[in-house]
This record gives C-alpha cells, structure tokens and sequence, in this order.
C-alpha cells in the first residue's frame, strides 16, 4: 500500500466534530470528485466518483450525518488504464441534490440566475477549522503524497485556474505554508515540494500516524546526510593534509639535498624532522609531539619559512 493511501486511509477514519467542518469537508471532496447531470426540468444529480472504499464508507456516512440522506452506493468494475474497482455515490433530486450543491458553494446564484462556480465558495472557510477540514477533503478527493523515501512532495490537482488560486489562497493563511501552481495538460497542480511544509499539512489534516512515519524517514534521511556530509569533510580534510605534507617534504629534501638540513635553525629542523617522520599528521598533531608543545599556528609558520627557505634555493 502506498504513502498515499495510506495517509487518506487514516483522514478518512477522522470524523469531524462541528457541523460547519463536516460541512466543509463535504464540499472540498465534491469540489474535485464530483460531477453533475442534468436529470429534467432543470434538477441535477450528483455522481461522484472514488477508487478507495474507506473514503467512500467515509463521505457516505459524513453526507448522511450531515444532510440526513442515504446515498446510494454503487461498485463498478475499472477500467484497462485503472484497475480495481470503483465507488460512485450517487445523489439524486429526491435525495436534496440541489440543497446539497447550495450548501457547499458550488451552485450559486447571479442576476437571478443559477450558475456553477468553479472556485471555493468564501462562506464555506471563514474559520480556521473549517479550512483544515476542507483542505483534508480536497486532498482525499484528488490529492497525492510521495513516499519520503523516494522524495519530498504533496499536490493537489484542480479542474480549473480559479480553483487552484483559491486553494493556494486558502493554504497560504496558515503560518509558514507555501505552495505553487503547475498547469499539467487540462488540469492545475497546487503542490509543494518543501519537507516542512508537507510536514505541517499532514498536520493540519490530521494524520498524525502519517506525520509519525513521515518524520521518522526524514530524521533518518538527514542522519544519513550529515553521515556523507561529514565523511566528506574529512577526506577533503585528509586530501589537503597529505597534499601540503607532500610540499613540506619536497621542501625539506630539496634543502637536505642542497645545503644539508643541519643548516636550518634549530626550532626549523625539529618540525622538519617531525614532518618526514610522520608525513599523515596534522599541524595539530604535529604541535602536540613537540616539547614544549606547540600551536598549530606556530607549526604553520615554521613550515612555512622552511618552504621559504627552500624556494630561494
């Protein structure tokens, strides 16, 4: 089983508290699920379309606490492109269809004229309850999260523009979330790819088993990381080491070579010495294996008036 189902397995197991986000749970999941039919005189059915049977129990049962209607269910078979099979909710005029649609905003009135709008409808999301609940059923409707594994990424995809602006909208009030839009063929993607932000979505959702895995992955992902990162540094760290060793020693047997290295001042031919005897070591390490002891700082400038010293040779 995916991320991705499992994170709408644990959402659909939520049953919301308050009427207003029953409410708008409802009219985000139909927003992106749902279509229309026309059925005569001007009614419409509702018929709405799912390939997961904990999300259909779910928006059956959430619909008929809400509305007082029992939805008829129906299973069919999928498609070549889509296996398995799929759940239709249909919901009739004799079951409220109309009321239903005016309720979550997505059968409007104009000029005296009934029009679909294609946007959030503003009374539905005035509280910040109401907009977790609404972003948790848009998200069961056509929503997707990768695997943490394999990536860093949540999106949402919309039928048209005005929906996705209004979605981006939405998210953005919450403090410290951003999203963006994508157009991908006839549909609009808002999608975030920001691990924090992901972390904190399934937050506001409320799949908090989710966020549980989800942080776990993350919290090895960067315990890994840092692994590599720091195992990195220091063979850089070993590179310039033996790099600058081998320069010191090519110095200091250029001098032994041509003047003798008893010809150094006394403090130059013990780092010297120390330097050929122990060509891995640090400029720490050197220091330490003097007596006194001695500073990386003053090893460096030892080593460097040797290298001087060889230069003018």
């Amino acid at each position: 089983m995916s991320f991705a189902t499992e994170t709408k397995n644990e959402l659909a197991r939520i049953e919301p508290g308050k009427k207003c986000c029953m409410l708008a749970e409802i009219a985000g999941f139909i927003r992106v699920s749902g279509s229309l039919r026309l059925v005569g005189n001007g009614k419409f059915k509702i018929i709405i379309t799912m390939d997961n049977p904990a999300i259909a129990r779910h928006y059956k049962k959430l619909i008929k606490d809400y509305f007082g209607i029992n939805s008829e269910l129906q299973i069919e078979n999928g498609t070549p492109l889509k296996k398995g099979h799929i759940y239709v909710l249909a919901i009739g005029p004799e079951n409220l269809s109309e009321q239903i649609l005016r309720e979550t905003g997505i059968l409007l009135v104009r000029e005296g004229n009934n029009y679909i709008s294609d946007g959030i409808y503003e009374g539905i999301i005035k509280t910040k309850c109401c907009k977790k609940a609404y972003l948790r059923g848009i998200f069961m409707g056509s929503g997707t999260i990768n695997d943490p594994e394999k990536g860093y990424h949540l999106e949402i995809v919309c039928n048209s523009m005005n929906l996705a602006n209004d979605l981006k909208k939405m998210i953005n009030t919450f403090v410290d979330l951003s999203v963006k839009i994508v157009e991908r063929k006839k549909s609009y993607v808002v999608y975030m790819k920001n691990s924090n932000y992901i972390s904190d979505t399934l937050t506001l959702m409320g799949a908090h088993t989710q966020l549980l895995n989800y942080e776990n992955v993350r919290i090895k992902k960067e315990i890994m990381n840092n692994t590599v990162r720091i195992t990195n540094c220091d063979s850089a760290n070993t590179d310039r080491i033996l790099d600058a060793s081998e320069r010191h020693i090519a110095c200091i047997k250029k001098i032994d070579k041509t003047v003798g290295i008893l010809k150094l001042p006394e403090k130059l031919r013990v780092v010297a010495n120390l330097r050929i005897e122990n060509p891995e070591a640090s400029l720490s390490q050197l220091g330490e294996m003097m007596q006194p002891p001695l500073k990386k700082s003053g090893v460096n400038n030892r080593l460097k008036k040797i290298e001087d010293y060889s230069n003018k040779l």
